[in-house]
């Protein structure tokens, strides 16, 4: 019975050790990161955790040339994305993935691995590639104290995941083929009235120079709904020149500027329509018959 009561008080007294040593919070040399940014029709994310240099070399020493690195500290990077992408020209499906690298002095090769397990660099055997490639390094001026991963570059097809440390920065090239996609929800979202995104629709068409004669009949649509909405009309003077009817976008930046005054945007759009006006009287100069 003894034996039995100090087995208890023993189990307490491990069990309050164990609870008092994992409420202790302490600073974190590697604190962790967690990127997120929206893409495409989805979004991609990346968790890590970020070392610094403390007066220490990095490339080289810290993190030796032809090894595998977890591309941060503690547990291997996860690179999470929400749709089908091609990431440096390899096709990488929806899901969660870990990011692994082998950085060189000339070369690094990328690894983008199905095993999240692994907390070490350890233990990825090659049959779960998803992708491998190599991207050559890049020289920074300026020293990036600690290891950062960012998503820059933004369009509505591309982004680059960019790793900086020290001197040393690599970019990863991503595109999303979403074109065919889009065209299908913008159709669907055009033939389900009331809320038609006829504006929205029209921007995007401009903005990736792409059926612009579509995207002239829907600013129109839009302006039919909302005539004293002067980002419209800048959008539909935009339109206009892209389309080579420079009277009619003339007309719609004149408009544009009227219909702005008065309100918070109105020095904003005053000068771009003028730069546009200015623009499209040189257009009008130059298309007008010589003598």
């Amino acid at each position: 019975m003894r034996r039995v009561f100090l087995s208890i008080i023993l189990f307490t007294v491990i069990a309050f050790a164990a609870t008092a040593q994992s409420a202790l919070k302490l600073p974190s040399l590697s604190p962790n990161a967690k990127v997120t940014q929206d893409f495409s029709l989805s979004s991609i994310e990346i968790s890590y955790s970020r070392p610094s240099m403390r007066g220490r070399k990095i490339m080289g020493d810290i993190i030796p040339y032809g090894h595998v690195w977890r591309t941060g500290a503690n547990a291997a990077t996860k690179l999470k994305i929400g749709e089908e992408l091609e990431i440096a020209g390899r096709k990488v499906k929806a899901g969660e993935y870990a990011l692994y690298t082998i950085p060189g002095r000339d070369n690094w090769e990328v690894v983008i691995s199905s095993a999240t397990g692994n907390w070490s660099a350890e233990g990825f055997p090659k049959e779960f590639d998803i992708a491998r490639f190599k991207v050559k390094p890049m020289t920074m001026n300026d020293a990036v104290q600690t290891f950062t991963i960012a998503i820059n570059d933004i369009t509505f097809t591309t982004c680059k995941i960019e790793l900086m440390w020290e001197h040393t920065k690599i970019s990863i090239p991503v595109v999303a083929r979403n074109t065919t996609t889009v065209d299908d929800n913008i159709d669907k979202a055009i033939n389900n009235p009331p809320a038609v995104p006829y504006f929205q629709a029209a921007s995007y068409y401009f903005e990736t120079n792409q059926k612009i004669d579509i995207a002239s009949r829907y600013v129109d649509k839009a302006l039919e709904a909302n005539p004293k909405a002067f980002y419209m009309w800048y959008l539909k003077a935009r339109i206009e020149k892209k389309l080579g009817h420079v009277e009619e976008a003339l007309a719609a930046a004149r408009k544009s500027i009227e219909l702005a005054q008065g309100t918070p945007n109105e020095l904003e759009y005053k000068r771009n329509n003028d730069k546009l006006i200015t623009e499209l009287n040189k257009m009008k100069r130059y298309n007008q018959p010589q003598d």
